[in-house]
């Protein structure tokens, strides 16, 4: 049995654009709306090198990730091709205006997703991809 939590309004989500949704573990969820006022959950984290997807442009059932511009069906959680990987998908209720998630799947899904490193200890880059070199500041 589904037990829907209340995140927000529609009306508190930006048109063409998202809101995160904090959980007590793991990583956030962006919820994002577009122009027609349809509503999608995604884990927040694109799928190449873990960009917040929450940040990205929304256009038609899609987002453009803000760092590669990959770009993630809100239907499904995978990039569009020639790209290849997806972010986990929630399910969303809308009810009377107000946007609902399966607090099941809030507290059970991709728990286990790790948020990319940044910064000087992140010398194999945000996932362990060991081509990724951190570069060092140049001093004049």
């Amino acid at each position: 049995m589904t037990e829907w939590k209340k995140i927000c309004l529609v009306t508190d989500i930006p048109v063409l654009g998202a809101r995160r949704v904090a959980r007590s573990r793991g990583l956030d969820v962006a919820v994002f709306r577009n122009d027609q006022d349809q509503v999608f959950a995604l884990l927040d984290r694109c799928p190449h090198k873990g960009g917040p997807l929450s940040q990205g442009i929304v256009f038609g059932t899609s987002v453009a990730c803000p760092l590669h511009n990959w770009t993630i069906d809100l239907d499904g959680g995978c990039a569009k091709a020639p790209d290849e990987g997806c972010t986990q998908k929630f399910s969303v209720q809308i009810t009377g205006g107000a946007v609902h998630l399966d607090s099941i799947e809030l507290a059970t899904l991709a728990l286990d997703v790790q948020a990319p490193r940044a910064g000087p200890g992140a010398s194999t880059g945000a996932t362990g991809d060991e081509s990724f070199a951190v570069q060092t500041p140049h001093t004049a």
